[in-house]
């Protein structure tokens, strides 16, 4: 035992002691690899961007654009220099993959590095305040330019400003504008670059469905929900064989079956025959697009954008096939992680540095964290002075200048206003508003075969119709129309189905049911009935159908036409239900009016009471001579025939009948008159859909002076009355000498008598003025005042004699005559005064004429 206890302490002491050189082997194999790699970096040598390469050739005169576009700051210089040491070591230690697109050359013949052409701008147009809007106009404002060779990232580039400017670029010119606009209203985006699908990079949506058709086919779905109620009358009891009906349903099964594998089999047909052919590049094309990260602006999960088309797709989606490095206005990033199975399973925290590695070492905190937890983050550094780290290199402000969107560009959109897209089975264009006389501004063709060359339906869209027509579908199958309009149009109309325009036809239209005085919410017209329903009426009433007879024209009743197509339809029978009315009692409050035309007969049907299963009903036969309503004696008992529900109540008198008659006699008038009154207004608005199909006109607004024309014209005067107001006051002033040059007749040299003879005769005619002025003025003041002497005379010897109006009057006029003296003072005055200073101008004016100048000196 003391043996045994003596030798395992010192096999303990061994191996410890090997475990310790195992240790030190392997940290000196550790430092061993670190010093081999400095020593391999070492070696790589890193030089400064040459000049051939930082400036080449411009496109375009260099002296158009800002000096920011044609030279670097000092910071641009340093971030270039880093930027290129960055790529020497990416290349060296990663040499099978792509170079990285860090330092393009621009429009100017300038290296830039690109996350300082991204500019944050947010626009003044609400469309643009969300990423679909912003994809949207990015995706239909420019026309695609494809990378070549489709494999590489280019080594030039153009600014969003030379992007809007000319209507077109790369995918990655495409990724810049949208990102900086997606950065400006508060997106945390970056453009990606990586590998896509062909179809893709190309811009060929031929192989995918139409959104527009997505859209339609969720409406119609939506429209199908009906309303499951939880408490329903339970069905009859099924008295058939269940045996039978088991094998009806196995029947029904084995159909079913037979029928999808055919569809099955169809479907694997027809995606053989639409699947395109192997790609040789899979993997390999380059493309740009745009990442939009969760947290800001309330987005839930992070999601791609495609600036080609402008729709999202998740981050999961098989279109994107790896992910080279990613990039904002602040910092890009190199992607580390293995895309050799798509993006499905890559993460986007950019502050992990095994999976993302970055350039610049200050901007690489996690973009995942909560905002909250952001600020006491950085509320805690800020109270951390003491450890604070020494300032690191921050990215330069954007060399790009404002971007600006004028209004006509948000109005055109597309180039040259159009643009045709080619989906899978539909066609869609779009036009610029105003492009088109009739307001067009999308048509979508849906077609039954892959060629596109047989169109089963037309939806088209308008904007600025003046007779607020908003959508069109057209049916090619079966020729129906149906027309959406927007609120404001005459008689309230949302929507119109119709086949043809010609009255008394198939047609459905629907109304904005608050709009309108009678709460019509839908009228359904065939050539034989007519159906409506109204909604929130006082009355009560909800639906009202009519049902005609046969046409006979106007002279088979022995009539002469004034219109030999005016055809009568004659009204055979009008139904009427209402809804419950709380204050009246069920066995009162009518429930469905039948007037029986034809058979002169009235049919009316009350609600049921709540303890009750059927409700009470009354049936009048209408007397031959219903239009004496005083001859009481047309009426008799046999005419009616009613159903209490309740046995014990007591039944109706002959005078209460024949006043229920008579009540439902006039209605009867009324609900004809209405009727005509739809059938009138049926043909006011087809005539009205005629005339404005034939006549179309655009709305404009009034602040729209480019287009509109009354605009236009009244500014046209108005700078026409103001040229004509600046001739008037040059003619006005006229020249003094003009009489007296015509008396001598207008030589064209005057001699010195002559010049001072003017001058005299001038001068001598301005001073008789002023005197006759200053004595027309004398003479009016003595005048005044003679009549009010006169006036105070007649007043003394009248005095005692005078009544209180003769008074009143008396001392009116004595204020007004006053009024008028002391004016009359006052302008002689003034007169007197000024009259020198006339003489004098005029005196200095004619020593300075050019005419009397030479003499005058």
């Amino acid at each position: 035992m003391e043996v045994l206890l003596e030798v395992e302490p010192e096999m303990e002491e061994a191996e410890l002691l090997q475990e310790v050189d195992e240790e030190e082997e392997e940290e000196d194999e550790g430092l061993r690899e670190l010093r081999e790699l400095e020593e391999t970096l070492s070696r790589v040598r890193i030089a400064p961007p040459a000049p051939h390469l930082l400036v080449q050739k411009a496109e375009g005169d260099q002296s158009e654009w800002p000096i920011s576009y044609r030279q670097n700051s000092t910071q641009e210089k340093l971030l270039l220099a880093m930027a290129d040491n960055f790529r020497c070591q990416y290349a060296h230690l990663y040499p099978d993959r792509k170079p990285l697109p860090l330092c393009p050359v621009y429009e100017c013949g300038v290296q830039k590095f690109v996350s300082t052409t991204l500019r944050p701008t947010l626009l003044p147009y609400p469309e643009l305040y969300h990423w679909q809007g912003c994809a949207s106009f990015v995706s239909d404002f420019l026309s695609l330019e494809p990378l070549d060779p489709p494999v590489d990232p280019p080594n030039k580039l153009r600014s969003p400003t030379w992007v809007l400017r000319t209507q077109r670029g790369t995918c990655f010119e495409f990724s810049t504008l949208l990102c900086s606009l997606l950065l400006g209203t508060g997106y945390n985006a970056y453009c990606v670059s990586g590998y896509a699908v062909k179809e893709m990079c190309l811009l060929n949506q031929s192989r995918q469905e139409c959104p527009l058709l997505k859209l339609q086919v969720k409406e119609e779905l939506e429209e199908q929900k009906q309303d499951v109620r939880k408490y329903s009358v339970k069905p009859p009891r099924d008295l058939q064989s269940s045996f039978e009906h088991r094998q009806e349903e196995k029947r029904q099964e084995d159909t079913r079956i037979a029928l999808l594998s055919k569809q099955q089999e169809a479907q694997r047909l027809q995606e053989e025959r639409e699947r395109p052919p192997p790609d040789p590049l899979l993997g390999l094309r380059v493309h740009c697009w745009v990442l939009v990260l969760s947290g800001n602006r309330e987005v839930p999960e992070n999601f791609f954008i495609d600036p080609l088309a402008g729709h999202s797709y998740p981050t999961t989606s098989e279109k994107f096939l790896g992910i080279e490095s990613i990039w904002n206005h602040q910092n890009y990033w190199v992607n580390m992680q293995d895309c050799r199975f798509g993006c499905a399973e890559m993460t986007y925290d950019l502050a992990d540095p095994v999976k993302w590695e970055y350039l610049l070492c200050g901007s690489n905190q996690s973009i995942l964290l909560i905002p909250d937890i952001k600020k006491q983050q950085e509320a805690e550094k800020e109270e951390d002075e003491e450890t604070e780290e020494p300032k690191v290199f921050e990215m330069p402000p954007s060399w790009v200048s404002k971007i600006h969107i004028s209004q006509e560009d948000m109005e055109s959109r597309c180039p040259g206003g159009t643009k045709l897209i080619q989906y899978r089975m539909a066609t869609v264009e779009k036009f610029a508003p105003y492009l088109l006389k009739d307001g067009l501004v999308t048509r979508l063709t849906a077609y039954d075969d892959l060629e596109c060359t047989q169109p089963n339906t037309v939806r088209e869209w308008y904007k600025h119709r003046h007779d607020h027509l908003d959508e069109r579908e057209l049916k090619k199958a079966t020729n129906v129309t149906i027309e959406h309009f927007r609120p404001g149009r005459s008689y309230a109309l949302k929507c119109h189905r119709y086949v043809t325009l010609v009255p008394e036809t198939e047609r459905q239209m629907d109304f904005y049911s608050h709009a309108r005085a009678d709460g019509l919410a839908s009228r359904v017209e065939t050539p034989s009935e007519m159906t409506e329903t109204f909604i929130d009426r006082p009355d009560f009433l909800h639906y009202q159908h009519v049902v005609y007879g046969k046409r006979v024209r106007a002279f088979e009743l022995g009539e002469k036409p004034n219109n030999p197509e005016q055809v009568q339809r004659p009204i055979q029978k009008v139904v009427e239900r209402f809804h419950r009315d709380r204050s009246k009692a069920a066995s009162e409050d009518v429930a469905e009016r039948e007037f029986l035309l034809s058979e002169d007969r009235i049919q009316v049907t009350y609600h049921k009471e709540e303890d009750r299963i059927i409700p009470a009903w009354r049936n009048f036969i209408k007397p031959h001579d219903a239009g004496d309503s005083q001859n009481t004696n047309a009426f008799t008992p046999q005419m009616a025939s009613i159903f209490q529900v309740d046995p014990f109540k007591k039944p109706c008198k002959n005078l209460f009948l024949y006043k229920t008659l008579m009540a439902l006699m006039k209605e009867e008038e009324n609900v004809l008159m209405r009727i005509k009154d739809s059938e009138k207004e049926v043909r006011a608005i087809l005539a009205a859909r005629q005339q404005e199909e034939s006549g179309i006109e655009l709305q404009i607004s009034i602040y729209n002076t480019a287009r509109n024309e009354k605009a236009r014209c009244h500014r046209e005067a108005l700078e026409r009355l103001a040229e004509e107001e600046l001739l008037q006051k040059e003619e006005k002033e006229l020249d003094v000498l003009a009489p007296f040059l015509a008396q001598l007749g207008d030589p064209e040299s005057l001699t010195q008598q002559q010049a001072l003879q003017l001058r005299t005769d001038c001068l001598a005619e301005l001073k008789q003025r002023l005197i006759d002025r200053a004595n027309l003025i004398q003479a009016r003041f003595e005048k005044e005042t003679q009549e009010l002497q006169q006036k105070q005379q007649w007043y003394q010897k009248n005095q005692l004699t005078m009544t209180k109006e003769d008074e009143d009057a008396y001392l009116a006029y004595c204020s007004n005559a006053m009024f008028r003296i002391n004016i009359l003072k006052l302008r002689l005055s003034r007169h007197k005064d000024k009259a020198p200073q006339k003489y004098l101008a005029l005196d200095e004016k004619l020593r300075r004429d050019p005419k009397l100048a030479h003499h005058l000196g």
